[in-house]
């Protein structure tokens, strides 16, 4: 005879087949307790239980159709429980076999991230780009600010300034050229 928590587990799952979404969320949120227990039953370590039980619900959400009314519900979920434990035990296990954690090499180890100092570089270079924008002829600077800085179509910029648009080319390509070597100049300083 089927336990009354079994009764309406397997009640859930029957009316998840028929398509109700209510009775699937109310199945679900039941399944994490045993899902929970059973994983830490079979010795999953602490900070994969949690991963063990989203994968014990993707499981229950896949072999739905697969699950026998007439059959108990908790049998059935503690085997997808159970199996998923295992496979979380291999699978750390696995890669416990190949990791080491020597923390005094974490510790001295550099960071390969961006230094503090990088960001002041950066600001730095903005701050010389501006100079040599501003140094620009008034057609090159123009150029720049309504194609590049601005990121304006050539047709919007030869509108705004009534210029052609190959006089607009011919000036943003000039100054580009003029930016990179004023660039360059200032970095052999």
């Amino acid at each position: 005879m089927l336990d009354r928590r079994d009764q309406a587990l397997a009640a859930l799952m029957e009316a998840t087949q028929a398509g109700d979404q209510r009775a699937y969320q109310q199945l679900l949120c039941a399944c994490v307790p045993e899902a929970t227990a059973t994983a830490r039953r079979q010795g999953v370590p602490a900070d994969k239980v949690d991963d063990v039980v989203q994968d014990v619900l993707l499981t229950i959400h896949r072999a739905r159709a697969t699950y026998d009314p007439a059959r108990p519900f908790l049998p059935w979920l503690r085997a997808i429980a159970q199996r998923r434990a295992i496979d979380a035990l291999r699978s750390h296990y696995r890669s416990a076999g190949h990791e080491v954690f020597d923390e005094d090499a974490y510790l001295s180890h550099p960071d390969s991230g961006p230094e503090a100092d990088a960001g002041l570089g950066r600001g730095d270079q903005a701050r010389q780009l501006a100079a040599a924008i501003r140094k620009l002829s008034p057609g090159q600077r123009q150029a720049v600010e309504l194609l590049a800085l601005q990121e304006r179509s050539l047709d919007e910029a030869a509108v705004d300034t009534g210029r052609s648009k190959g006089a607009l080319k011919v000036n943003l390509h000039r100054a580009i050229a003029a930016l990179r070597q004023g660039m360059a100049d200032r970095r052999d300083v």
